[in-house]
């Protein structure tokens, strides 16, 4: 009998703990099943800023932001990422975020996806005639590597039986609750007005 309970498994090995459903935190090997619970993303472009104390903060963008654009959001409190070498300012990186129900917490979570692989995949998907209705489909994410040398994966599988009344419930609960995606864009709480 495993020593940890079937929820606690996933959590521990996908790293997808809280409200996100960040790719980059999937252990090298992993993989989550998810369903889209809304047919559009969030578009927008993302950098990181880095306060004087080490904290960081994604800043969202509606078009690829200049660099008077992103001195204004940053004002004195934030400096901006170095990129992986060190060697200069992180760019901005073009992303998507969309509701999502992750099977392996149960869970509706917000999917925020920078990889341009996985989203050229989910791209290549859509645009498939089998695959019309995006959100009658389970979708599974694997991740392969770490850093530099990591490779995703994205295919769509056969929705998970009984779990449609799930799902919905689920969602519904979030939206009651005040789900509103385009919080991210101020930096604020998707799941709960402040």
């Amino acid at each position: 009998m495993p020593f940890l309970s079937e929820k606690a498994a996933s959590a521990v090995s996908t790293g997808t703990g809280g409200g996100y459903l960040n790719p980059s935190k999937i252990q090298s090997g992993s993989s989550v099943r998810f369903a889209l619970l809304e047919d559009a993303p969030l578009e927008y472009y993302e950098i990181w800023g880095e306060a004087t104390d080490g904290s960081v903060k994604p800043f969202r963008f509606a078009t690829e932001p200049t660099p008077d654009d992103i001195q204004v959001e940053f004002g004195d409190d934030y400096k901006r990422r170095l990129n992986y070498e060190g060697t200069a300012p992180d760019p901005a990186k073009f992303g998507i975020s969309v509701p999502v129900f992750n099977h392996d917490t149960n869970s509706v979570q917000v999917l925020a996806i920078t990889q341009k692989s996985i989203n050229r995949e989910l791209d290549a998907i859509s645009q498939m005639e089998d695959y019309a209705n995006l959100l009658e489909w389970d979708f599974v994410l694997d991740k392969q590597g770490n850093g530099l040398n990591t490779e995703y994966s994205l295919r769509a599988v056969p929705r998970k039986k009984g779990t449609n009344t799930v799902i919905e419930e689920a969602w519904s609960e979030a939206k009651k609750s005040g789900f509103d995606i385009q919080r991210l864009m101020t930096g604020g709480n998707p799941f709960k007005s402040e």
